[in-house]
Order: structure tokens, then sequence, then C-alpha cells
């Protein structure tokens, strides 16, 4: 009899050493939802801000499903590509935590209207950028001029007292101006949480959609650069000029940085996880003058950004 009882001991240490792991894998797998704002993509990973946490890491697999919500009850979802999940983006994810505490996103999806805003803001933001860094160039170059008109003045005794007068007063003018462009960069680049390494900006004809074979070798030399950074990203975004219906423009511009987002996919072998949502900005954000044929060339464009998370590369 105690043979027997000392067996049965025995077996049932053996089950409980099975089934106390098995049930604490179960716990650790538990899925959890959290609701935040994209801060920034790296490939497979995905910084977001949530209410309890600053900078929530979430992976991204293969496996894991984007949808967009619609509908009045948000109860119909439209699958999505992993590229559209861009900073700036409301999300709502659900995944489970690995054993080293990552949160591996299951599901991840978010409203139509918030994705239009993040692209929006993310074109914005470095057209802005632009347009900035053109004015300090500028500022630059007149400040040059007007060293040298200073130099000038120097030889002119009957009226160099009045020049430098004039003189001063430009200098203090462009000195206002900088200081209001600085502080400018100063707040975008608080927002903008991207180094941007590289750019290549694509035409189109009039009504074409189809990609110039005079840009791929462009392209292709882009997208090697590209991989030369660590965690990068590129971004693409296509715009029309305003000739022709709004809606009809609207469309060229998605199709056009479609056309170059695929090119970059199968012929510079950019991973898809690597690329963010293609922008479709229609008519927005004119760079030529609509007036005239050259102006409306300019705005029949994509551009094409290799950018790096300024999180990522630990700034």
């Amino acid at each position: 009899m105690a043979r027997y009882h000392g067996v049965r001991f025995a077996s049932m240490r053996m089950l409980l050493l099975i089934v106390l792991p098995a049930l604490s894998t179960i716990a650790s797998a538990e899925t959890v939802k959290i609701e935040g704002l994209i801060k920034g993509r790296s490939g497979a990973t995905m910084i977001v801000q949530t209410s309890a946490s600053p900078n929530l890491l979430v992976l991204l697999t293969d496996t894991t499903q984007v949808g967009q919500v619609q509908g009045v009850f948000q109860a119909r979802k439209k699958e999505m590509s992993m590229a559209a999940l861009i900073p700036g983006l409301a999300v709502r994810v659900e995944g489970a935590y690995n054993a080293e505490n990552q949160l591996v996103a299951k599901s991840v999806s978010f409203k139509g209207n918030d994705l239009e805003r993040a692209q929006s803001v993310q074109a914005g933001m470095h057209e802005t950028q632009v347009r900035a860094e053109q004015n300090r160039e500028e500022l630059e170059k007149q400040n040059a001029m007007l060293q040298a008109q200073k130099e000038a003045l120097k030889q002119q005794q009957g009226h160099l007292a009045q020049q430098q007068e004039q003189l001063a007063a430009q200098q203090q003018k462009i000195a206002t101006n900088k200081a209001a462009i600085d502080a400018a960069i100063a707040r975008f680049g608080q927002l903008d949480d991207y180094y941007i390494f590289d750019e290549v900006t694509v035409y189109f004809g009039n009504g074409k959609v189809a990609l110039g074979s005079e840009y791929e070798p462009k392209l292709i030399q882009l997208a090697e650069k590209a991989k030369t950074i660590d965690g990068y990203m590129i971004q693409i975004i296509g715009y029309a000029s305003s000739v022709g219906s709004e809606t009809l423009n609207q469309q060229l511009s998605e199709d056009r940085a479609n056309n170059v987002a695929n090119f970059l996919i199968q012929h510079g072998h950019i991973p898809l996880t690597n690329i963010l949502a293609p922008g479709a900005m229609g008519e927005s954000r004119q760079v030529g003058n609509e007036t005239t044929a050259e102006g409306q060339a300019e705005n029949r464009r994509v551009v094409v950004r290799v950018l790096q998370n300024k999180g990522i590369a630990g700034v």
C-alpha cells in the first residue's frame, strides 16, 4: 500500500510540473488593448505614445492585421497595408507581450479621417521647413551683398555716414528676419521627428501617371543610399496641377505616388515595412505659378524622401 501511495504522489508531482508552466505561458500571452498616437516607425518597430507610456515599443509581424474602421458606427473594417501606419496617426493596438515584455501586435486599426490628417501634417511640416531654409539662404545672400556694399562705402568719404546708417538698418532687419526663421525652424524641428537624408522629385506630363524612364536611375540610386541608413523610411507624396477637375487631379496625384512606390518596391527592392503610405495631395501645396505652363509642370510631381527617425537614431 505504501508503494502505491508513493507512485501516486510522484505522478501528481509530475503532472503539476507540466501544467504550471503551461498556465504561466497562457497568462503571459493574454491579449491587451491600447490606444495612442504613432510617434515613429523603423521597419517592423513602431513607437506609440499612450496615456500610460510616452514611448511604447510595438512590434509588427507578417501576421499583424492592419485595418481602417468605416461607417457611422465603425462596424465595418477595411483591410489596409502596413505602410499606412505613419507618424501622427491615432491607432488602436491589440496584441500580447512576448518573453522580452515587448507588445507584439495582432491587429492595428485606425479611422480613415485620422489617416488623412496624419498625411497632411507630414507633408505640410516638411514643405514649410523647405521654404524656411530657402528664406535662410536668401537672407545669407543678402547679407553677403550688404557686406560687399559696406566695403565699397568705406571708399566713399562724402556719403559714408549716411550710407552706414542705411546699412545698419538693413542689417538689423536681416537679423530680425533671421531670428524669426530660426525660431520657426526650431518649432518645426520639435514636430518633425525625422532626419532627411536624400530627396528626388519626379515630374509628370499633363494627365500622365506613368513613371518616366529618365527618373529610374535616380530612384535606384536613392534606394541604394537608403539601405545604408539604419532604420530608414521612404516617404512618397504625389501632387497635381490645377488643370482639370479637382477630383481628377486628386486621383492623378494618388496614381503617380503609387507608381513611384511600386517601382521602388519592385526594382529598388525596398521592403514594404520601410515605406510610409504614399500621400496624395491633389492640387494643394503648389510650388509653381499655375498661370504659366512652366509653373503647371512644376506642380505635376512626386517628392520622394529618405528619412530616419530621430528617436531610433538615439537623439
